[in-house]
């Protein structure tokens, strides 16, 4: 028998400095704890991240890498409405 997939998701962390910070992760939480360890990502070791803004789940990681390159290419101000939104 198969395991179920897990879904990967795209998540949007608020920084210290009022930055946005978009990752994918199987499982968000842990991640962010991984964030806030100072262990994850060099820009959020640069700036420490506060809390998850949101995430949006995806069937694979294909699917959460595309996303992911999409909310990079969006000005700051649209990043978390496209999130929400569940991008264009």
């Amino acid at each position: 028998m198969c395991a179920p997939v897990k879904p990967w998701f795209l998540y949007l962390l608020e920084c210290r400095d009022g930055s946005y910070y978009a990752g994918i992760s199987t499982d968000v939480e842990a991640r962010f704890k991984v964030h806030l360890a100072g262990k994850g990502a060099r820009y959020t070791r640069a700036h420490p991240p506060l809390r998850v803004l949101a995430s949006r789940a995806y069937a694979d990681r294909a699917g959460a890498a595309r996303a992911e390159w999409q909310i990079k290419q969006l000005p700051r101000e649209r990043k978390l409405a496209w999130l929400e939104r569940g991008g264009d």
